[in-house]
């Protein structure tokens, strides 16, 4: 029985250190750069499977160094409605793979953090689960259930992508939530915590962006928080 590709992508925000994701890009079947995230791998000697945007941002002597090793570049035009990052997430998809981790995707431009953020709400993303992934932090959508496993303290937020969130119920967590919404504005989902090893998230409606911050980071221990379900 075949198992769905896991992928990792490599978006371009600046000043990125791939190190810490080291054994993540090792166990990947899929690695994807988006743009200028082939900088970051091609400094460790990583050669991504796949490499596409209008590569507005790599220099072109790395281009080349992409195309004369055979990688498969999929160049797009300037002039594009998605990002560059939104077309490696669906291409992604459109490969089979059904867990992707996103690195390098935030930090740097504003608008930029924003929209990647925004991605986790892509229609074409439902049924996958996938997670960005920045120093501590673990990023991913909430749209009917997840389990999160961590430390005890560790913080999590709970911030709704959509005009509401309704029914949301929360287990494991200091500041409980019992059927409650959401809205967007107000920010009372901040800086809850876990108050044990693992904790549940319930929603009937709309989409929450979790954000965890491991004590240890996620992708140092491997994958911890589990799949949101669909």
């Amino acid at each position: 029985m075949s198992t769905a590709p896991a992928a990792v992508v490599v978006a371009d925000a600046p000043g990125v250190d791939l190190s810490p994701f080291a054994g993540l890009l090792a166990q990947a079947d899929l690695i994807i750069a988006a743009d200028g995230g082939a900088r970051y791998l091609l400094a460790r000697d990583i050669l991504p499977h796949v490499a596409i945007g209008d590569f507005d941002s790599l220099e072109p002597h790395l281009l080349d160094q992409l195309h004369q090793a055979g990688v498969e570049v999929l160049r797009h035009s300037v002039h594009k409605d998605e990002t560059d990052l939104e077309l490696a997430l669906l291409t992604a998809i459109d490969r089979g793979a059904t867990c992707v981790h996103v690195l390098a995707a935030l930090g740097g431009r504003p608008d930029q953090h924003l929209a990647n953020l925004q991605l986790l709400t892509h229609p074409s993303l439902a049924q996958a689960d996938v997670r960005l992934l920045h120093r501590e932090w673990e990023v991913f959508a909430v749209r009917r259930h997840a389990r999160i496993y961590g430390l005890s303290g560790e913080i999590i937020s709970l911030l709704p992508m959509t005009e509401a969130v309704t029914g949301i119920v929360t287990e494991g967590l200091y500041y409980p939530l019992r059927s409650e919404t959401l809205r967007l504005g107000p920010a009372r989902g901040v800086s809850n915590r876990l108050i044990d090893a693992e904790a549940q998230v319930f929603v009937d409606s709309g989409i929450l962006l979790c954000m965890h911050e491991h004590r240890v980071p996620a992708d140092a221990e491997g994958h911890t928080s589990a799949a949101p379900q669909a």
